[in-house]
């Protein structure tokens, strides 16, 4: 009869082996998104599949479940991290296992076949050719947390609580309501402005091969080694990890729209930094990436906004700045530029949205998940509605489903998610108020001493985030419990200035 070390040791092998096949499917997907033909996507997506059943049916063996389930009922003499492995398994389990293997094979079949059509879709701009896979998606998705054993108050809390443990309907409304009531009138306010600022030149056209070297420069401001990472485009930016010294970021380049990019690869970086950064025992464990979307998209919402768009950061790049866009931007001043990187515009697009109104893309897209999710509304015409709340909250007319619901890819697979892009924000606001305590950030960031910053957060937040919970993790980095004024103040404080409202 083994005993507990033994069972955690057997769990751990079993791991190995599927962390192998995940890698794998890690370097498929990058292909898939950043490297294959267009013909051939429907063939990588299929083999792409395959690879992760492999790891699907390691865990899902009568094996892996029974020890998980013993070792849940007693892990006595375990030490704390494979406790908690054997804790974030359980959860794991519980989700999957009244999902069948044939169900799994059907929603990575339609993620995939989601994926290839919105990219169609999103050429031909034409939503319709994309609904019947959103449909697809969205029944399959409903499907398997209906199958929880746990079941929130509605099937959207449900999935809310999957991916931000303690989150509801209820907590995000709240949420949001204080946000909008902060961030409307404070638009309202900027709209009505005297304030000038100029961007002509953010349309200027600038070579992809000059913004390349620009977006090496930037990552390696941040704090990034290219011998552990690859930088690549793609349609959709996103960044994922094969391995602890293996990461992927992507970007997209726009020849008329350099913030973009610039923006797009602070944005990423933030999320690479936080990757790479985990103690290595967390990988030894199998407990990386163990935090939640939101305190993940807090890093990268902190490197993108709070300190990219910081006049610090500006000056810092600035002479690159000038060095490489000699030709086009020959006549930007450093003041110019920090403002123009600012600049706040209601638009159609949520990658490039300004600082400000940032959130309420969000709010549009958590409302209309709230709602087809909860049977409220289906796919039939959501684009129209998707067009009623932009203009309803950022005042715009969205001319077509390019610029409209085509614009993300994140609803090819998965919903639930976009809140936590939000509650990233506050997180960041928050644990930047206290971090700014022990040291200068502004002074730091304009000595090109960034790394200061990375070590403070490797010790204050890295360090801890596969272990705790968010509302544990916020407040033993903030020494508070999550508070979102901290994010509307930095608002208020940064745009009041910037616009002169005073």
């Amino acid at each position: 009869m083994m005993n507990n070390q033994r069972k955690i040791d057997e769990i751990k092998k079993m791991l190995d082996e599927c962390d192998f096949y995940n890698r794998i499917h890690t370097r498929l997907e990058f292909d898939a998104q950043c490297i294959c033909p267009k013909n051939a996507l429907e063939q990588a997506s299929k083999d792409d599949n395959r690879i992760s059943l492999l790891a699907y049916k390691i865990r899902h063996s009568k094996k892996f479940i029974r020890l998980v389930n013993e070792l849940h009922d007693d892990h006595k003499d375990l030490n704390e991290l494979d406790t908690l492995l054997v804790k974030k398994l359980y959860k794991d389990y519980l989700f999957e296992k009244n999902m069948s293997v044939r169900l799994m094979e059907k929603l990575n079949n339609a993620y995939s076949l989601a994926y290839i059509n919105w990219l169609k879709a999103k050429e031909e701009v034409n939503y319709d050719l994309f609904k019947p896979y959103l449909k697809e998606v969205i029944n399959l998705t409903k499907k398997s947390f209906s199958l929880l054993d746990e079941q929130k108050d509605t099937l959207y809390d449900t999935i809310l609580d999957y991916f931000e443990p303690k989150w509801s309907i209820k907590r995000y409304d709240d949420f949001f309501n204080k946000l909008k009531k902060a961030i409307i009138p404070l638009l309202k306010r900027i709209q009505k402005s005297k304030k000038v600022i100029r961007d002509d030149f953010l349309s200027y056209k600038v070579p992809v091969y000059k913004q390349e070297e620009f977006s090496k420069y930037l990552l390696l401001k941040e704090g990034h080694n290219f011998d552990n990472l690859v930088l690549f485009t793609t349609e959709h930016p996103y960044t994922c990890q094969v391995s602890s010294l293996d990461e992927r970021i992507t970007t997209h380049y726009y020849e008329d729209n350099f913030l973009s990019n610039l923006y797009s690869i602070m944005h990423e970086g933030g999320h690479g930094l936080f990757d790479l950064n985990e103690p290595s025992e967390f990988f030894t464990h199998h407990i990386n990436q163990n935090m939640t979307m939101a305190m993940h998209e807090c890093m990268s919402r902190l490197f993108e906004n709070m300190i990219a768009r910081s006049e610090a950061f500006v000056h810092l790049i600035y002479p690159k700045f000038k060095e490489l866009f000699k030709e086009e931007f020959f006549d930007v001043s450093e003041k110019e530029l920090y403002e123009a990187s600012n600049i706040v515009k209601a638009s159609l697009n949520r990658c490039d949205a300004d600082e400000l109104t940032y959130c309420l893309h969000i709010i549009v897209r958590y409302e209309l998940e709230k709602e087809f999710i909860n049977g409220k509304t289906n796919v039939n015409g959501l684009n129209k509605r998707w067009n009623k709340l932009y203009k309803k909250y950022l005042g715009v007319n969205v001319p077509n489903d390019k610029e409209g619901i085509l614009q993300d890819v994140h609803w090819t697979s998965t919903f639930g998610y976009f809140p936590t892009y939000a509650l990233g924000s506050c997180y960041a606001a928050q644990i930047y108020h206290y971090m700014n305590k022990d040291i200068d950030i502004e002074k730091e960031i304009k000595n090109d001493n960034i790394k200061v910053i990375v070590d403070w957060l490797k010790t204050h937040s890295f360090s801890i985030a596969s272990i705790k919970d968010p509302d544990e993790w916020i407040k033993e980095v903030t020494k508070e419990e999550f508070n979102p004024q901290y994010y509307i103040e930095y608002l208020v404080n940064k745009y009041t200035k910037l616009y002169e409202l005073d």
